[in-house]
């Protein structure tokens, strides 16, 4: 299983972006079943919408109707781990949306993240391993 930020998603909608072929590759070429959280669907979405189009947007819910991408929904505990996270990474800052993908990786045990976003991901302690592998690698 792969957890998937946003960055990934929104990179692979958009063919300008640099990590575009990368995020494909990632997304495409994956042995592992891709999930992420409502909120980082939300956040997606809303971005392709504005960045790209609405007829992107519309692609990225038929890509997830179509069972590419499960969406897990967040549990209580879940929430009450969003809160931690964010309070303790306040400086940072760590919003819900990152929190979440981080809540919902200790849950399912899982300790690799597909994420753009090595500046956040990179420093948070995750309460399951020490710290995430970030796929893609970065690049440069």
């Amino acid at each position: 299983m792969l957890i998937v930020d946003t960055g990934p998603l929104l990179a692979a909608a958009d063919l300008a972006d640099t990590d575009h072929s990368a995020c494909v590759a990632l997304l495409t070429e994956s042995s592992e079943p891709l999930h992420t959280t409502p909120l980082v669907v939300a956040e997606a979405a809303y971005l392709i919408g504005r960045r790209i189009s609405p007829e992107a947007e519309a692609r990225f819910f038929q890509s997830i109707s179509a069972g590419d991408l499960t969406v897990e929904n967040l549990t209580a505990d879940d929430l009450a781990r969003i809160a931690e996270l964010v309070a303790t990474y306040a400086d940072l800052p760590l919003g819900g949306t990152d929190a979440s993908v981080i809540a919902l990786a200790e849950r399912l045990g899982q300790s690799t993240i597909a994420t753009l976003d090595q500046r956040h991901f990179g420093v948070v302690r995750p309460a399951h391993v020490h710290a995430f592998t970030i796929v893609p690698a970065e690049s440069g």
